[in-house]
């Protein structure tokens, strides 16, 4: 990625990453509460940056152009006013998502062990990368990666 500025620590955004499930949206919301600063959950912005669900675009272009999207909207984002950012589980994936946040964020990698991740992220069926296989092994993979 090129072009991007890097600005001082003190006014950066903090952009919250791990995997699905990990409780970025939460933490996130508070955090900007706390802070006094705008709360973004990348995931509802990419939806209403497309005009329809993850899980909608997911099945009807592919995860290729859903990541490309997220990445758009994440540079988009980062780019913008300072805010706390939940980013979606995949966002790091990206190295020109990951460039952006390195110039343009506070980034805090968020934990929590698999077994509890997968007792949350089965409580609803809105994550498509879980769709159809095993929630503990996909996620092992994610968290290798």
């Amino acid at each position: 990625m090129t072009d991007v500025e890097a600005i001082p620590v003190h006014q950066r955004s903090i952009a919250l990453v791990g995997l699905m499930g990990v409780g970025k949206s939460t933490v996130g919301r508070r955090l900007a509460r706390r802070l006094n600063l705008p709360f973004a959950d990348g995931d509802i912005e990419i939806e209403d940056a497309a005009g329809m669900t993850v899980s909608d675009i997911f099945s009807s272009m592919g995860e290729g152009e859903f990541r490309a999207g997220e990445a758009r909207v994440m540079r988009r984002l980062l780019e913008g006013p300072r805010l706390v950012l939940a980013t979606g589980g995949g966002a790091m994936l990206n190295p020109n998502t990951r460039s952006v946040m390195k110039a343009r964020a506070v980034t805090v990698w968020m934990r929590a062990d698999l077994e509890t991740i997968v007792e949350r992220v089965q409580r609803r069926d809105t994550r498509p990368l879980l769709r159809g296989k095993d929630p503990l092994q996909t996620l092992k993979t994610l968290a290798e990666a």
